[in-house]
């Protein structure tokens, strides 16, 4: 009998954790879309966290301005950083700077934030992706959202500041638009 009932609450465990997966991805207006060459890596946008960040992200996509960016500043055992069409680390879009969005939200390995100088209202439309953990940075940037599916890609981007031969996003969208 006990194998059994240890069997059914397996089983039940396993299907309400793919039922979890599965509602994380099925918000198709808030996923996000990045592929790369090494592969399509699923980004789960955060409104409840940032919404106005989380707007700009879906407006530049949307506009097609992140596709063919490159990736300008990858630190091993930190993060990839991306959104800048100059590749230099220094520009942005013709959109204003955002406000900062800052919460208890922590950075964990697939937390992607938004980049910005030391003044933390000037995010505008670059991002990082962190590769392990990263308390250091909780509460002093924002998060707009996670990956949560292709995190092998993320950790093939090239490395370097910069890197000598970037990786480039080759098409950034709203899982929503995705023909």
């Amino acid at each position: 009998m006990k194998p059994r009932l240890f069997a059914l609450i397996g089983s039940l465990i396993l299907a309400m954790t793919a039922a979890t997966s599965n509602a994380q991805t099925t918000d198709s207006e808030n996923t996000l879309y990045l592929d790369l060459d090494h592969g399509r890596v699923v980004i789960e946008l955060l409104p409840e966290v940032a919404p106005n960040h989380v707007s700009r992200v879906k407006e530049l996509a949307r506009e097609g301005f992140y596709d063919d960016i490159v990736f300008h500043r990858v630190l091993d055992g930190f993060m990839a950083q991306s959104g800048d069409p100059t590749g230099t680390g220094g520009g942005g879009s013709d959109k204003p700077d955002l406000k900062a969005e800052f919460s208890d939200t922590p950075f964990v390995r697939g937390t992607i934030g938004a980049a910005r100088t030391n003044n933390p209202h000037s995010a505008n439309s670059q991002f990082f992706i962190v590769f392990q953990p990263a308390s250091h940075l909780n509460g002093q940037y924002t998060v707009w959202g996670k990956v949560v599916d292709g995190m092998e890609f993320v950790d093939k981007i090239a490395r370097g500041e910069p890197p000598a031969v970037p990786d480039r996003i080759l098409k950034m969208q709203i899982a929503a638009d995705a023909k």
